[in-house]
């Protein structure tokens, strides 16, 4: 029986188990990325694992997400960053250079390789031929030490794609096509893999689009095979010595398939409050709009914002509307320079900003009340973008253009069709100076680590009682997202290396009393719906409810990452019907019985017992017994 590309790579990468769906791996990884949202975290948990240097091939700590640093906090993050790079042997990328995701996969995926991330997005570079995943930062700063990452076999889903795109129609809505049969919650568990006829279609911009956004299906990443158009894209970043081929067997058996057929397709859109909210454009035409935001590693590299730029050409946009773009990466920028299309833009009456995040975490250009913003970016929960009142609608860089010129959603397979052309085939421009390379050994050992008082240290992970004993002190429904639990936006962001502080916006929407209460009830249990914890890898939405005493959440089913993550913080994450359990109610659960599988637990103030179930690996149920993956690791290597 042959094998598909996503058994090509992990089969080469297995340092403990086998590859057997459902059996736990522990996955070699070849390179790390860190962010400056998340990134202080995982470099403090670094630190604490008390190495020299960093173990991996490669790793890169990014400045993305507040490289505008509205707060001298952000600011001190970044040296913090700039600093533990070069004492620790990492690449540093400055603010300015771009999204991690964009520059990532222009300057370092490696087909065949593996690369672990703290986002979510990580799988982005998945577009090369290489596993790509997200994780939390706990699970980050091991593998920078040189230690495994641990995750189940995951199901195999073959995308097939057949036939070409049309005008106006763009690998956005293959995506959001791939998202509306899966649904946010229909890839946990399993990889997506691409192929077809269609594939060879696709130039690798368009692929990172498809790699990027797979990530709202709660798929552990997606791949595409590495071929003729991966070289052509490394030749051009001056990196074709790293291209190899990668394509999986004929005879290769997937779990299920799915099939996006690019003939038919047309222009797709997200409407408000969930990213399988899909509609067809034809179908919400005229819809009134007051902004229109382009660019983030979804949707910001020069292939997609130079097909934008043709089509302002000669025209303005609405004067109704505000229009931003930001590119997703200092290449892209100077690409947009070099052929014309910045000053089309510009010309168009667009306001433009530097590469970076930016809006689409709601660090600027936040939507008003109830504001309708249409973003090429790759989430839309209300509390995205920076307001929990704003209304983001997703969609491509054609819709985004036609909509922009219209000055409500509009269908671009209504203008006529253009062909930017091809600027760039000989080479990119490639200019790497705002990338700071890793210092020798002896330099580094040098090198003195900056923190300014706001970057805290974690407090020490600590073991649980057998059993837990606590109070609901917060029931939510289904869906709850990373950014319901622990906002992004200007509202939190300069606090992402002091836990104490952060903690203190835990809920923040949904239940501004939260944290206080928490703390005044010495901690306590959350209970979810389906889906709990959905969205970005960010663990400082496990953290913070660690950091208020939450000894564990109980809900219908987890995302992948948030379950991860809540396991690293020594949060146990438990699955019931959470129906009958109320606000208030007192619950004591026996953990030294996790090994059962499942067991009673009882609802003190009801006095009625209740089933509950922990889908837990042997490690996972260690780790939790120490108190966390820092306590773990600690004890493992004491």
């Amino acid at each position: 029986m042959g094998l598909t590309v996503t058994e090509k790579v992990l089969s080469t990468h297995i340092g403990e188990g086998r590859l057997a769906r459902g059996e736990e791996i522990g996955l070699k990884v070849d390179q790390c990325l860190t962010q400056d949202s998340t990134g202080t975290m995982a470099w403090l948990q670094f630190e604490s694992l008390r190495l020299p240097k960093v173990k991996c091939e490669l790793a890169v700590s990014y400045v993305d997400h507040t490289s505008l640093a509205f707060k001298g906090e952000s600011a001190d993050d970044h040296l913090f960053l700039q600093t533990v790079a070069r004492r620790f042997g990492a690449w540093y990328s400055k603010p300015g250079n771009g999204v991690c995701h964009q520059v990532h996969y222009e300057r370092f995926a490696v087909p065949g390789k593996t690369l672990l991330g703290s986002d979510s997005h990580t799988p982005t570079s998945s577009a090369l031929g290489m596993i790509a995943i997200g994780a939390g930062g706990a699970d980050v700063a091991v593998a920078m030490g040189g230690g495994y990452f641990f995750m189940k076999v995951p199901r195999i889903v073959r995308v097939n794609l057949i036939g070409k795109l049309q005008w106006g129609v763009s690998a956005k809505d293959i995506v959001l096509d791939v998202i509306r049969q899966l649904t946010v919650k229909g890839g946990v568990g399993c990889i997506l893999e691409y192929a077809g006829s269609g594939v060879d279609t696709l130039t690798v911009p368009q692929r990172a689009t498809i790699t990027n956004m797979g990530a709202e299906t709660g798929a552990t990443t997606s791949i595409f095979p590495s071929d003729g158009v991966t070289r052509d894209f490394l030749r051009r970043q001056g990196r074709e010595q790293d291209w190899t081929p990668l394509a999986a067997d004929p005879d290769a058996v997937y779990d299920r398939e799915l099939t996006v057929d690019l003939d038919a397709l047309e222009p797709l859109v997200a409407m408000p409050g969930s990213p399988d909210n899909i509609k067809t454009i034809s179908s919400v035409e005229g819809f009134e709009i007051q902004q229109v935001y382009i660019g983030s590693c979804t949707n910001g590299s020069h292939h997609d914002l130079s097909r934008g730029a043709a089509m302002l050409q000669g025209r303005h946009v609405s004067p109704d509307i505000e229009c931003i773009l930001s590119p997703g990466s200092r290449q892209v920028e100077q690409h947009l320079l070099g052929d014309g299309s910045y000053a089309s833009y510009v010309d168009a009456g667009f306001r433009m900003v530097e590469p970076g995040c930016h809006a689409c975490i709601g660090m600027g250009y936040v939507p008003g009340y109830q504001h309708h913003s249409v973003r090429t970016v790759n989430r839309n929960w209300f509390g995205r973008g920076g307001s929990s009142d704003a209304r983001l609608i997703l969609a491509s860089v054609e819709t985004a253009i036609a909509s922009a010129l219209a000055g409500k959603l509009a269908d671009p397979r209504k203008l006529e069709p253009v062909d930017p052309g091809d600027a760039y085939e000989s080479g990119y421009l490639v200019d790497d100076s705002m990338l700071i390379q890793p210092l020798d050994a002896a330099d580094a050992a040098r090198v003195e680590i900056r923190r300014a008082p706001n970057i805290q240290p974690i407090r020490p992970q600590t073991a649980p009682p057998d059993v837990l004993r606590g109070e609901v002190i917060l029931k939510v429904g289904d869906g709850i997202s990373t950014d319901d639990i622990l906002p992004a936006g200007g509202l939190t962001q300069h606090l992402r290396s002091n836990l104490p502080e952060i903690a203190k916006f835990t809920y923040h929407y949904i239940d501004k009393g939260f944290a206080r209460r928490a703390l005044e009830k010495g901690g306590g249990f959350i209970i979810g719906g389906e889906n709990y914890g959905q969205g970005s890898s960010r663990e400082h939405a496990a953290m913070a409810p660690w950091q208020l005493d939450v000894s564990a959440v109980l809900a219908k089913s987890f995302a992948r990452i948030h379950r991860a993550n809540l396991v690293n913080a020594g949060v146990v994450p438990l699955i019931t019907d959470t129906d009958a359990i109320e606000f208030g109610d007192v619950l004591e659960i026996d953990i030294t019985q996790l090994e059962l599988g499942e067991w009673k637990a009882q609802n003190v103030t009801r006095n009625q017992p209740f089933s509950v179930r922990a889908d837990l690996t042997g490690r996972d149920r260690e780790i939790l017994r120490c108190g966390g993956l820092l306590a773990y690791t600690r004890k493992m290597h004491s």
